[in-house]
């Protein structure tokens, strides 16, 4: 359970504080929205270190189809777009991926 909190950690800390120098450099926000910005972009590399794992790359894999579902719900709850049917199912290819990748049996090393 706690792999899925700390996954949740990391995409809400990438796509805020991604957001956060997107609004800055494409919103014509001020230059202070990329302070939280690069808060949360640590926030969002500490949490992946939180994840168990012998390999780092196994979890940077595992975590893209949580970043991709993520995003949808950012782009649908922060920017007001709902997601298309092509957006969901993307998304679903993505988290089943992420699942296979995460929960899949690995020969002892």
């Amino acid at each position: 359970m706690t792999t899925y909190f700390w996954f949740g950690v990391a995409a809400f800390g990438e796509i805020a504080g991604s957001f956060a120098f997107w609004a800055w450099l494409r919103l014509d926000k001020s230059v202070l929205w990329t302070i939280p910005g690069v808060i949360l972009l640590v926030l969002f590399a500490l949490a992946l270190t939180r994840i168990d794992s012998a390999f780092a790359g196994r979890v940077y894999a595992a975590y893209g189809g949580v970043y991709i579902f993520s995003s949808l719900l950012w782009l649908w709850l922060v920017e007001g777009a709902r997601p298309d049917r092509w957006d969901l199912i993307g998304a679903a290819v993505c988290i089943v991926g992420a699942l296979i990748i995460l929960a899949g049996p690995r020969a002892a090393a």
